[in-house]
């Protein structure tokens, strides 16, 4: 499914069902019923959405969308939508020597929203991994700001501290890579203690071809593999 598109339809839906709702007591006859139909067409969205079919749901959104706004445009009612703010999509990584999975991991968080990054510092990567980056934390951060995707960049806590990263940086979702195993349960465990609504989203494999893994990479770079 692309998530970008359910996050889009999520957004309508949550934005629809706030509208609506300050419209309960709202108008009568003709104005009433046009409120109504706005309704079924959110009915609609919802049930496509239930279906993985996020297209069809951001269409039915769209019509309720049009039917509320021309009530306000005509001076029946009075709609103030909700900030139509991108969602904040945290990603966190080594991120020591960059290629193209973490490419294709910031992409698709792009394609989620915007895009803040948690660069890991020397002292976790040597806690979680046994060994010292290749590349050290300030010059990792760095590489992470200049590329394209990436809207905000830090370098993470140390020491770690998901709890106060989250509560810092304040994501709606948390977007992990497939080799992130045990940060997804230590994320899954804070953000139950914290009672806080965040989404986490994760991509199940890595993209295929070529060399997606910084480790086999320095591995590769030590031993004088092919092609070096």
């Amino acid at each position: 499914m692309d998530l970008a598109a359910t996050e889009r339809a999520k957004k309508y839906i949550e934005n629809l069902k706030a509208v609506l709702c300050s419209l309960e007591k709202t108008g009568a006859g003709n104005v009433r019923r046009v409120i109504e139909e706005a309704s079924r067409y959110l009915r609609d969205a919802e049930f496509y959405l239930e279906r993985t079919d996020p297209l069809t749901s951001v269409a039915c959104s769209s019509y309720a969308e049009g039917l509320l706004d021309a009530l306000s445009i005509l001076g029946f009612t009075n709609v103030q939508w909700p900030t139509r703010r991108p969602p904040r999509v945290l990603v966190g990584g080594t991120f020591e020597i960059v290629h193209p999975g973490h490419l294709y991991l910031l992409k698709k968080a792009r394609e989620l929203g915007t895009v803040v990054v948690v660069v890991a510092r020397d002292s976790t990567v040597l806690k979680l991994k046994g060994r010292k980056p290749v590349i050290p934390e300030m010059q990792r951060l760095e590489v992470i700001k200049s590329i394209k995707y990436v809207d905000e960049a830090y370098l993470g806590s140390d020491p770690l501290d998901i709890e106060g990263t989250i509560l810092r940086l304040k994501p709606d979702i948390i977007l992990l890579g497939p080799d992130q195993a045990v940060i997804e349960e230590l994320v899954k465990k804070t953000i139950e203690k914290l009672g806080i609504s965040v989404k986490i989203v994760k991509i199940g494999e890595r993209i295929q071809g070529g060399l997606t893994s910084s480790s086999n990479i320095a591995k590769l770079l030590l031993s004088g593999g092919p092609g070096l």
